[in-house]
C-alpha cells in the first residue's frame, strides 16, 4: 500500500518509484516526456515539426523491433549503471509500459496486449499527424 502523501511534493509532480535513484528517475522522466510527445506531437503547428514527428515515431518503433522490444534509454541506463547494454535485473527494460501499468494501475498486461496497444496507438497518432500535414494549408 502506498504511503500517505504528506503534501510536500508539488501538485502534479511525478513521484519516484520506490528504490528509484536519480539516474532511474531521470530515465523515467525522459520516457514519460517521449510518451507525451507521441500523444501530442501530431498537434504541432509547424510543418517541420510534423515532418520530424512522422519520421521519429516509426524510427522509435523500428528501434524497438531491432532491440528486442527494449528502449535505447533503458539500455543506456543499464550501460551507465553496470557497463552492460542489457540488464536482466531491470524490470523496465523491454517492459516500460507494462511496469508503468503495474505501478500505477495495479495490473501488469501481457506482452501481446502491450504490443497491440502500443503499436495501435502509435499508428493512430502517426496517421493523424499525416492527415494534419496533408490537409493543413500553409
Amino acid at each position: 500500500m502506498p504511503a500517505e502523501d504528506d503534501g510536500s511534493r508539488a501538485p502534479g509532480a511525478v513521484a519516484a518509484a520506490p528504490g528509484r535513484d536519480a539516474l532511474g528517475q531521470t530515465c523515467f522522466i525522459l520516457h514519460l516526456a517521449i510518451m507525451v510527445y507521441f500523444v501530442v506531437g501530431w498537434l504541432a503547428p509547424w510543418h517541420g515539426a510534423l515532418v520530424f514527428y512522422l519520421f521519429f515515431v516509426p524510427a522509435v518503433a523500428v528501434q524497438w523491433q531491432f532491440n528486442k522490444n527494449a528502449c535505447v534509454l533503458n539500455n543506456l541506463e543499464s550501460w551507465l549503471r553496470n557497463g552492460q547494454w542489457r540488464d536482466p535485473e531491470n524490470r523496465e527494460e523491454g517492459a516500460w509500459l507494462a511496469s508503468l501499468a503495474e505501478d500505477y494501475l495495479r495490473f501488469r498486461p501481457g506482452p501481446l496486449a502491450v504490443e497491440i496497444f502500443t503499436y495501435g496507438v502509435l499508428l493512430a497518432f502517426w496517421a493523424t499527424a499525416l492527415i494534419h500535414l496533408l490537409y493543413w494549408t500553409f
